[in-house]
């Protein structure tokens, strides 16, 4: 897709350039294509409804995510086709018969969910297209999968239609009833593992993202702490042209720094005493540090790193004293 015909405005920023995008400009499949990159990963819904003459659907929804705790609600959208806007058997389905049960989509399945999304005639049961084996739910009427690691049983509350053209959405509005869980996805406590769920992602075009293993990492909230922020580092150490974004973030979410004397005792690290041996040059130094601080908080050790950076910073006292 080229954005040629549909760009109205350039800005050139810190020698980035980008292009601003007028929606009204763009038809329906590049707009969507546009959408679904730039917004994901996205988590899958693998839903299964029934008709009133007992036809069973299983399809997968990429508009999707939670959005209340209490009340447990899950919104997916089953948006109108975009070459004839035409709705989709979910929707007539959930419109008749208000009831759902959401799967979490497992890399083990990620195949047979994406066959399931094929454009079956409306009686036609994905569930054995699909391979996926169905066991009868506990409050709801449309079945659920047997070896999903996580499966929902929802009342529709609401179905909110956003339009009646090509790709618009449709909000289903799901109350929680029952969640079964798979227990091979639970930890020595009987807690989710989030690796142990190895969840995938919806991207744009074909592509998907497995949520396991190295792909998994950890930023702690800044909720019982607060951070000092950004703003106040050290304008040395915020202009860095070492140090990424993502860094000043770690580093602006520490709530206190460390002491005066846990950073002398730092400054006799290996590491500090070579960059020290090594350039007498101040600036050339504060790079090196700077290196050295960036490999620390990559590794997530934000203490050390502050401690590396604030040495720079006595040592310049120092040189001043001096």
């Amino acid at each position: 897709m080229s954005f040629s015909h549909v760009i109205y405005k350039f800005v050139i920023s810190d020698l980035q350039l980008m292009i601003t995008l007028n929606p009204d400009d763009l038809t329906t499949k590049d707009l969507q294509r546009t959408l679904q990159f730039a917004i994901g990963p996205r988590p899958i819904a693998l839903v299964s409804s029934i008709n009133r003459k007992g036809d069973i659907n299983l399809s997968p929804f990429s508009f999707f995510n939670i959005f209340s705790t209490n009340p447990p609600i899950l919104i997916f959208s089953p948006s109108r086709r975009g070459r004839d806007a035409s709705t989709k058997h979910t929707l007539d389905n959930v419109m008749s018969i208000p009831e759902v049960v959401i799967h979490s989509v497992s890399q083990s399945m990620v195949y047979q969910t994406s066959l399931s999304s094929t454009e079956y005639d409306a009686e036609t049961n994905e569930f054995l297209k699909a391979g996926f084996e169905s066991i009868p739910s506990l409050s709801v009427r449309p079945p659920r999968i047997k070896n999903a690691p996580i499966a929902m049983e929802c009342k529709v509350n609401e179905v909110k239609a956003l339009g009646n053209g090509p790709g618009a959405g449709n909000l289903v509005i799901c109350e929680i009833k029952k969640i079964h869980v798979h227990e091979e996805v639970l930890d020595d406590d009987g807690k989710l593992d989030q690796d142990k769920l190895s969840l995938v992602g919806r991207l744009g075009g074909d592509w998907y993202v497995h949520a396991a293993g190295d792909a998994l990492f950890e930023v702690e909230k800044p909720i019982a702490n607060k951070g000092i922020g950004i703003d106040v580092l050290p304008k040395a150490i915020r202009n860095s042209t070492i140090l990424s974004g993502n860094n000043l973030g770690q580093l602006g979410n520490i709530e206190i720094l460390p002491e005066e004397n846990d950073v002398i005792s730092f400054s006799q690290h290996h590491r500090i005493e070579s960059i020290f041996n090594e350039t007498s040059d101040a600036m050339e130094r504060r790079e090196l540090i700077h290196i050295y601080a960036k490999e620390l908080l990559e590794l997530g050790k934000v203490k050390k790193a502050w401690k590396a950076l604030l040495v720079d910073g006595l040592n310049t006292i120092k040189e001043k004293n001096n």
